[in-house]
């Protein structure tokens, strides 16, 4: 049976006003709608150890102290942070504790995830994001932290970042972003080292400016239709993967484009897709999905970033206006991530 035209413009009608009804805390009222930027880090200061997704040992623990360490920063350690529930690093509520409770420090200035894995979907609701915005401080990793990095984002209006974990190779390009970043208060202009090594394939030429959103597709994906995303429009979306056959590449965009995010984008980013493959064949090749799905969107976009599961690392400041520079493969921040205080 066919939908009246009248039934179909009301249930439209619905549809759009639903999307503009604001998100509300648990008190019932909506959530912040202006930005807070977190206070620089300077040497001396202490850094939260959490395990808010896969399991760690006490080993990694030993690795990343010293990791930390060396940046002339003191680590104070998660309660829970050895605990083991599961292929998770403890029950749900305690990791989510473990985050409440760092925030709510006033001894710690920066919060560092251990790794990644799989988990942070799951506390989502156990988080206080209104305790988290009353005390703005770094938040930073990635692969399943995005999680935690757009949902703090979109709830608590954070500033958050998305780069190492504690027991990534804190080498030199990667500790360098790190403190300009955010010891420096600078806005940098983000760029690869060797383009020998990372590739740069341009999708679309141009330049774009916009607010830096993104992180892990395949954990993205997984939070599309939750309440735990911030604004899409006009942003710049950066994505990075490992392990995944080219399919399920498509698959995750062929999502995030049916779900109205892609065409709402002003520019894009695909870092790296560490050890992805073609899968069975025939397939399509990485490029040729790309092209697929953003050509048609007429923005700036290429692949070949150092963003992802690779040693060489951009520290990214997830809500910060940026342009990008599809051609040259650069991101310049048009604003400090961090405050002076």
């Amino acid at each position: 049976m066919l939908i009246k035209r009248r039934e179909f413009l009301t249930t439209c009608g619905l549809a759009t006003l639903a999307t503009q009804i604001p998100v509300l805390t648990a008190q019932g009222k909506p959530f912040p709608n202006t930005i807070r930027k977190p206070p620089r880090l300077q040497v001396g200061d202490t850094v939260g150890l959490i395990s808010p997704a896969g399991i760690v040992d006490a080993k990694d623990i030993e690795t990343a102290q010293k990791s930390i360490s060396q940046l002339g920063l003191k680590v104070k350690l998660g309660k829970h942070i050895l605990d083991r529930y599961g292929y998770l690093a403890g029950k749900d509520a305690d990791r989510a504790d473990d985050l409440n409770l760092m925030f709510s420090d006033r001894s710690i200035k920066a919060i560092i995830a251990m790794r990644g894995g799989w988990g942070c979907n799951r506390i989502l609701p156990l988080l206080n994001y209104s305790l988290i915005r009353s005390h703005p401080k770094i938040i930073m990793g990635y692969s399943d932290i995005t999680t935690l990095l757009l949902a703090i984002n979109a709830r608590s209006q954070l500033i958050t970042f998305h780069g190492p974990v504690a027991t990534s190779t804190w080498n030199q390009f990667t500790v360098d972003y790190f403190k300009r970043i955010l010891f420096n208060s600078e806005a940098v202009t983000m760029q690869n080292l060797n383009p020998s090594e990372v590739r740069l394939e341009i999708i679309a030429p141009g330049k774009a400016r916009g607010k830096l959103v993104g992180g892990n597709l395949s954990v993205l994906s997984a939070m599309v239709g939750s309440p735990y995303l911030p604004s899409w429009n006009k942003s710049i979306l950066f994505v990075e993967e490992i392990g995944e056959d080219v399919y399920r590449v498509d698959r995750m965009l062929t999502q995030l484009k049916t779900a109205g995010i892609l065409n709402q984008i002003a520019g894009f980013i695909f870092g790296q897709c560490t050890n992805c493959s073609l899968g069975d064949e025939p397939s399509f090749t990485l490029m040729q999905v790309l092209q697929d799905h953003i050509l048609p969107l007429g923005i700036p976009a290429w692949y070949g970033s150092m963003i992802g599961h690779i040693k060489d690392k951009f520290t990214l400041p997830i809500g910060v206006e940026v342009e990008i520079d599809a051609e040259l493969g650069t991101i310049r921040m048009l604003e400090a991530a961090v405050s002076l205080v």
